[in-house]
């Protein structure tokens, strides 16, 4: 259990001091009682009840005094929310170098597959987006049911120069925000903003909604994904990064439908045909492993790489299972007050039932 406002725990101190109060008021009565010889007329003048019926209206109060000051701390229980509940959101890179044939028939292609799989495996109810990136991120499939149109979408992807995996955690944060209202937007982040100060990963727990982050490279343009994670960690979201491709990217091979024409010239121009990669593009072609895998240790989510078609469809078909149950807080300050003002209640039932005024 965690609390918004621990300094509120203080006023528990009140119980135990009047704990104390009763029980020295008790002893101050025994010593000032008065001595009768016809101990039998005493018993028939006393109101016939038993010692823990005396004692249970203070107990009852008192304890509805610590639920009140645990409910002014405004708690918080830690509990599992189902898959069923989630939101996820796909980060696809669509950089040039996912025209790298050295997973046969390229990157690409073989993305396109897996994604497609994991979409139609997802039960009916779990929305679904899809973030597309390579010189920028575009949300191009807000989350929905609608998983024809998410297909579609994936069918008709086309490769452009750069990667921005940053800009593609920020608009999968935007993604999430147009579903969950507890998750708020980030909008257009400034190169030269500072970043939100980062806390503890899940430290009041995750929302339900989470990214799927796949990319074969490294971030070559805006933010950097590092300086991403502190917004996604405020906004307690998952992110689930897969590097994707070989060490030894091969030619470039991509088809015509997946180079674009005018589709394709939204993400920076250029064309991508066959042949090879230059030493500094080549270098851009690899999956920059440590940032993935502290992007996913920041957020709470995991690592998953893939160096073929077999891997990635097998890291695909494993993320439900790592994502079916999310931590998540949710506050129970009703609750705990509900309960505090009804042992306060019982108190008081209680005492005029066994102590009744004259």
């Amino acid at each position: 259990m965690s609390f918004d406002w621990p300094l509120a725990l203080v006023s528990l101190v009140v119980a135990p001091a009047l704990l104390l109060a009763y029980w020295l008021l008790l002893r101050r009565r025994r010593k000032q009682a008065v001595r009768y010889s016809s101990v039998a007329l005493l018993r028939t003048v006393l109101p016939k009840r038993k010692r823990w019926q005396r004692h249970l209206p203070v107990a009852l109060l008192l304890a509805g005094l610590v639920a009140l000051a645990v409910a002014a701390a405004r708690p918080h229980v830690m509990r599992d929310v189902p898959y069923a509940r989630t939101s996820v959101i796909l980060a696809l890179d669509v950089s040039g170098s996912m025209c790298s044939n050295d997973v046969e028939p390229n990157r690409l292609a073989v993305a396109q597959v897996a994604t497609r799989a994991f979409v139609k495996r997802q039960p009916n109810d779990v929305r679904m987006g899809l973030v597309v990136f390579s010189g920028f991120a575009e949300l191009v499939v807000p989350p929905t049911n609608d998983r024809e149109a998410l297909l579609t979408a994936i069918d008709g992807l086309t490769v452009g120069r750069g990667t921005a995996i940053g800009g593609a955690l920020l608009k999968g944060l935007d993604a999430v925000a147009e579903v969950n209202p507890g998750v708020r937007p980030v909008g257009d982040v400034p190169e030269t903003e500072p970043p939100p100060q980062a806390t503890t990963p899940g430290a009041s727990g995750y929302v339900p909604d989470i990214i799927v982050l796949l990319t074969d490279g490294r971030n070559t343009r805006g933010v950097e994904p590092l300086d991403a994670v502190p917004y996604v960690v405020e906004r307690r979201v998952r992110v689930y990064p897969v590097g994707f491709g070989t060490t030894n990217p091969a030619g470039r091979a991509c088809t015509p439908a997946q180079l674009g024409g005018d589709v394709f010239d939204r993400f920076g121009g250029g064309g991508f045909g066959g042949g090879g990669f230059g030493g500094g593009f080549r270098r851009s072609a690899v999956a920059d492993e440590p940032t993935l895998k502290a992007i996913a240790a920041r957020t709470g989510g995991t690592y998953h790489a893939a160096k073929d078609a077999g891997q990635l469809q097998k890291v695909f078909s494993d993320l439900p299972n790592d994502v079916a149950t999310q931590r998540e807080g949710s506050e129970v300050t009703w609750l705990v007050a509900a309960l505090g003002a009804l042992c306060a209640a019982a108190a008081v039932a209680a005492s005029l039932r066994w102590s009744p005024f004259p």
